[in-house]
């Protein structure tokens, strides 16, 4: 189904349903008494509920719980769905419900007879809750940021931001890190396109290194060796750099400032 959900400022636009008509009516006559509240819709019951929302956008959802067909707790259920869903109010003669109603995520719980402080009160709480900013957007997880290593039959996370550098082991890998080594199923060559952009390099064919760990390149009879840090349980090393890598290898060093390399 599709559901009209624009929201904009000002009074609050509010859908009541329920399938009794005098307790309707006096839901709608203490809506009406509320500053905080503008436009009020009504429906006797939960499909008529969802014809409203077709058409019109609304910021709060005052329901009854039992009614014909959807019950109220099954309505909220379905709001809760919408991309954009609207605050939801139990109105209702039951005090049995009020667990499962914030297990839905419910506003606020207003029993039968509606005392009007409590209607608003509920009224604020929606009016506060809507003029609050957003929370900011959760940082996308990096599914690369941790490896599973299976040992003696259990399976434990290694995370990217503890490896100090990588060995080929034919079409293995072994992980040395600042709590040990850990042999996985992964081939160098996926991790090198893995972890390209987290601050490792491909130095030779059979090594992977994490750049914040190096602490010079030297020269060795006609080759070149980077030598890295300890770090934790992995002991400072120097390891070999292809003649094709010793110029990315000095670039990257001179011009990616360390802190960049740390782990993201």
């Amino acid at each position: 189904m599709t559901q009209n959900t624009e929201r904009q400022a000002g009074p609050l636009r509010v859908l009541a349903v329920d399938d009794e008509k005098p307790a309707l009516d006096e839901l709608v006559y203490l809506l009406r008494t509320q500053q905080g509240v503008g436009e009020i819709h009504t429906a006797g019951e939960a499909t008529g509920a969802l014809r409203v929302l077709r058409t019109h956008p609304v910021d709060a959802v005052f329901l009854d719980i039992n009614m014909p067909g959807l019950d109220g707790m099954e309505l909220a259920g379905i709001l809760s769905e919408f991309a954009n869903p609207p605050a939801v109010v139990f109105v209702t003669a039951h005090d049995d419900r009020a667990v499962s109603a914030f297990d839905l995520g419910a506003a606020d719980y207003l029993l039968k007879p509606l005392r009007e402080a409590r209607l608003t009160e509920a009224v604020r709480r929606i009016t506060q809750t809507r003029a609050a900013p957003p929370p900011p957007a959760a940082p996308r997880a990096d599914p690369n940021a941790v490896i599973p290593v299976e040992l003696g039959g259990v399976t434990t996370l290694v995370h990217r931001s503890s490896v100090s550098w990588v060995e080929a082991d034919g079409d293995y890998a072994r992980l040395h890190t600042s709590a040990g080594s850990h042999l996985v199923r992964i081939p160098l060559s996926a991790l090198e396109s893995r972890w390209e952009n987290a601050g490792f390099l491909r130095v030779h064919r059979s090594y992977l290194v994490a750049l914040r760990l190096v602490t010079g390149l030297r020269t060795v009879g006609s080759g070149t060796v980077v030598c890295l840090r300890a770090e934790g349980s992995a002991a400072a090393v120097e390891l070999p750099v292809s003649r094709r890598q010793v110029r990315e290898l000095k670039q990257r060093l001179v011009h990616g400032p360390r802190h960049t390399w740390t782990d993201r």
